[in-house]
């Protein structure tokens, strides 16, 4: 009897373990957009060329992620990632995203 209920118990704690570790990777990769999209505003606010912002923010951020800088007084960094794992449909297909604003720095006068 014990067996039986057992059998049947065991998927579930499984699935339900997948689930949170999933869960887990997501919030991981949130933080590694945000790292990104801050070493990507911070690089463009000193005024680095175009391919070291976009490295600066590929660095931390996920794999398969996307960097879009915005020019202005004040630069916008966008890093944008897939859902991780095999439950990143249970997000309605939604991206992991982070934006940082950052006010261009001047050369102070010697």
């Amino acid at each position: 009897m014990v067996s039986a209920e057992l059998a049947a118990a065991v998927p579930a704690v499984v699935f339900v373990l997948a689930v949170a570790l999933n869960a887990i990777a997501i919030g991981i990769d949130q933080v590694r957009c945000a790292d990104g999209a801050r070493l990507a505003a911070r690089a463009a606010a000193r005024g680095d060329t175009a391919e070291a912002v976009r490295a600066a923010g590929l660095r931390n951020a996920p794999d398969r992620a996307t960097v879009l800088v915005g020019n202005g007084d004040l630069v916008q960094v966008t890093v944008t990632s897939p859902v991780p794992g095999p439950f990143g449909w249970l997000v309605g297909g939604a991206d992991l995203s982070a934006t940082v604003r950052a006010q261009r720095e001047t050369a102070a006068a010697p």
